[in-house]
């Protein structure tokens, strides 16, 4: 880690930038930078909210973060700069930061069973032992997020959306990892469900000392589940603190705006 860096961080990012391809012009394919030199750190134990308009660039954010789209900066877990490793080291580097998104079948082999889906990881990294050692592990983390008994055998469109998406979050955290990326993880989810995903994965950082990311369009949400927020307005970060101090006393226009369209008043 750099000189001065915050050790106790399990997430730091300093200076991302990602540029995307417009389609081309007269004088060739010209680009955009949708992520403008973004720097956060997020500590062990702790839940960043990153919210902003449609556009702003939060969920390219995290897809950088994954490795899903080229970009430019450091990006530090677990003592390692993952933009700074290739092949082996950088694979290994990367199990330590695990994804939910808004859609749990994106990530789900529609073919597979769910325990199966769940025992992957561990079969792709070569850990867990023998392949029932490694479902049985999968079992295991199914019945710790809410999936018991015969719904581990089943495929994922005989399940619910919610019980769809405790799936993805047993998969998410079959590697162990020190950072969570929940990108819009109960949107598309009912209000009854959605209160059962955050309260899953609340107590789910309590027992393993996760940092959480958590992108939402939902300042409610972060109210709720985080310990800081992050505005972002146009690729940059505009606005950050604790979520009292950004809920109450907004200084940036993006910030205002966006409590503006709250659609209900918004209680630190």
């Amino acid at each position: 880690m750099r000189a001065g860096g915050d050790r106790t961080a399990a997430l730091r990012v300093e200076a991302l930038r990602v540029r995307v391809a417009l389609s081309p012009g007269l004088w060739g394919v010209d680009h955009r930078e949708v992520v403008r030199g973004v720097s956060f750190e997020v500590s062990r134990g702790r839940t960043l909210g990153l919210v902003g308009r449609s556009g702003c660039g939060k969920t390219t954010l995290a897809r950088a973060l994954l490795g899903l789209v080229p970009a430019t900066g450091n990006v530090w877990v677990g003592g390692q700069d993952l933009f700074r490793l290739r092949g082996g080291p950088r694979r290994r580097a990367a199990r330590g930061v695990q994804a939910v998104f808004q859609d749990p079948g994106g990530s789900l082999n529609p073919s597979m069973r769910v325990d199966e889906a769940v025992a992957e990881p561990l079969a792709v990294h070569g850990w867990g032992g023998t392949s029932a050692e490694r479902l049985g592990r999968a079992r295991g983390m199914l019945e710790r997020c809410g999936i018991e008994g015969a719904l581990a055998g089943r495929l994922p469109r005989e399940l619910s959306g919610g019980q769809r998406q405790r799936v993805a979050i047993a998969r998410a955290l079959m590697t162990g990892p020190d950072v969570l990326i929940c990108d819009e993880p109960t949107s598309a989810l009912d209000a009854s469900v959605q209160a059962q995903i955050v309260n899953l994965l609340m107590d789910l950082q309590k027992e393993r000392g996760m940092a959480v990311l958590l992108i939402t369009h939902d300042l409610g949400l972060v109210a709720h589940m985080a310990d800081e927020v992050g505005v972002m307005d146009e690729g940059e970060l505009v606005e950050r603190g604790r979520v009292t101090d950004v809920l109450e006393n907004a200084r940036h226009p993006a910030t205002k705006l966006l409590l503006g369209e709250a659609s209900a008043p918004v209680a630190p």
